[in-house]
C-alpha cells in the first residue's frame, strides 16, 4: 500500500506536512496541498480511515437502535436517517433490540466499543427509564431519541404529535356517529402511548362523553393481544375502537369479523402508524400516519446539529395525519 511517507519522499517534504495537507489543515499552503493531492492520486494512495478514526477517538458512523427492523415504521425511519447521514459522510450501523432490554444494552455496548459518533434510538417497550442507555452509551457520542423517548434523558428527542393524533382519531369516530369507543392502549412505560391515551380521553370529554376504564385495554401492540382486547370491547358494548397501533387494530378487526359485525356500519376502527398493510386490506384501515421517513431525517439532522459547539436541539414534533379509509367512515358500504 502507498503510504504518506511514499508521497513525502516523492515530493521532498516531510510526512507530517503530507498528513496535514490531506486532512485540510490551514497550516499548509494551497500550492503544497494541491501538489500532495495530485501525487496521492497519481500513486493510488488510499486514506486509512480506521487509523484516522482511532486518532480522532471516533468513527464516521452512527448507530441506529430500533425494536424491530421488520416493522415498516422503523425501516422507514432508518431510510430517512440514512439519506441525510450518507450525504454528510456517515455510515450507519443498524441494531434491533427485539423489545428486550438485554439486547438493547448489548447493542449499545457494541456501538460504544466501535466508537460511533452518535446513537439514534427508539427504546424497547420493557424499559421503564433510560438509565441503562446512559450507562452504556459512549459519553462522547451524540444521543438522539426518536418515537419512543424518555424526556429526562439529555439530547434531542424526535417525536410524533401523539396527543393531537389520538385526539383527532377519536374525534373522527365520534363525528361518524359512534357512541361507545374503546381504546386499545399500548404500554404505559412508553411516553408515546401515554400521550395517545391522554388524547383519546380528552377527545371524549370535549365531546361530552364519559371515559370508561372498563373499555381501555392496556399492553397491546400486536395482533394477538389486539384480538383479545377486541373481543372484550365487543362484549362490553363498544361500537368502535381507537387503537394506539395498527397491528393491534388488525387484531380488533379479526374479533369484529368473528362476531359477525359489519365494518363500518356496526363497528368502527382507527389505528395508528399507517403501516403499509392498512391501505391494502379489506376493509381498509383508517389510521393516524406518523411520517417515519421524515422522523428519521429529522433525527439525523438533530445529530448533525448537535455536533456543533453550544448547539441545543431539544424536542422536535413531527405532525400526524388522519388517513380516512373504510373502517371508520360510514359513507362507505359496510364490509363483514
Amino acid at each position: 500500500m502507498v503510504t504518506i511517507s511514499d508521497i513525502a519522499k516523492k515530493l521532498g517534504i516531510t510526512p507530517s506536512t503530507v498528513s496535514r495537507a490531506l486532512s485540510g489543515s490551514p497550516r499548509v499552503k494551497n500550492s503544497t496541498r494541491e501538489a500532495v493531492e495530485r501525487m496521492a492520486e497519481q500513486l493510488g494512495y488510499e486514506r486509512n480511515e480506521a487509523a484516522s478514526s482511532l486518532r480522532r477517538g471516533k468513527i464516521n458512523a452512527v448507530g441506529i437502535v430500533v425494536p424491530r427492523i421488520n416493522r415498516a415504521f422503523f425501516s422507514n425511519v432508518i431510510g430517512g436517517a440514512e439519506s441525510v447521514l450518507d450525504e454528510h459522510g456517515y455510515s450507519v450501523i443498524i441494531c434491533q433490540s427485539h423489545e428486550k432490554i438485554e439486547d438493547e444494552v448489548k447493542a449499545l455496548k457494541m456501538l460504544r466499543s466501535n466508537r460511533v459518533a452518535g446513537v439514534l434510538i427508539s427504546h424497547a417497550i420493557p424499559s421503564e427509564n433510560g438509565n441503562h442507555i446512559l450507562e452504556n452509551i459512549d459519553p462522547n457520542a451524540v444521543l438522539v431519541q426518536f418515537d419512543r423517548v424518555f424526556s429526562d434523558l439529555p439530547g434531542p428527542r424526535i417525536v410524533s404529535e401523539n396527543y393531537k393524533g389520538a385526539y383527532e382519531g377519536t374525534r373522527h369516530l365520534i363525528e361518524n356517529g359512534y357512541r361507545r369507543i374503546g381504546n386499545i392502549a399500548g404500554y404505559l412505560s412508553s411516553e408515546a402511548y401515554v400521550q395517545r391515551l391522554q388524547g383519546y380521553k380528552q377527545a371524549l370529554l370535549d365531546m361530552g362523553m364519559e371515559v370508561d376504564e372498563e373499555i381501555i385495554f392496556y399492553d397491546s401492540i400486536v395482533r394477538e393481544t389486539g384480538y383479545q382486547a377486541g373481543k372484550l370491547a365487543i362484549e362490553r358494548g363498544c361500537d368502535a375502537v381507537y387503537s394506539a397501533g395498527d397491528y393491534s387494530a388488525l387484531g380488533v378487526i379479526d374479533a369484529v369479523r368473528e362476531a359477525g359485525l359489519r365494518i363500518p356500519d356496526e363497528f368502527g376502527i382507527v389505528g395508528t402508524a399507517n403501516e403499509q398493510f392498512t391501505g391494502l386490506m379489506t376493509p381498509s384501515l383508517s389510521s393516524m400516519a406518523q411520517h417515519p421517513y421524515e422522523m428519521g431525517r429529522r433525527a439525523a439532522q438533530a445529530f448533525l446539529t448537535s455536533l456543533k459547539p453550544g448547539a441545543h436541539v431539544g424536542e422536535v414534533s413531527v405532525p400526524m395525519e388522519l388517513i380516512i379509509r373504510e373502517s371508520s367512515s360510514r359513507n362507505h358500504i359496510g364490509i363483514l
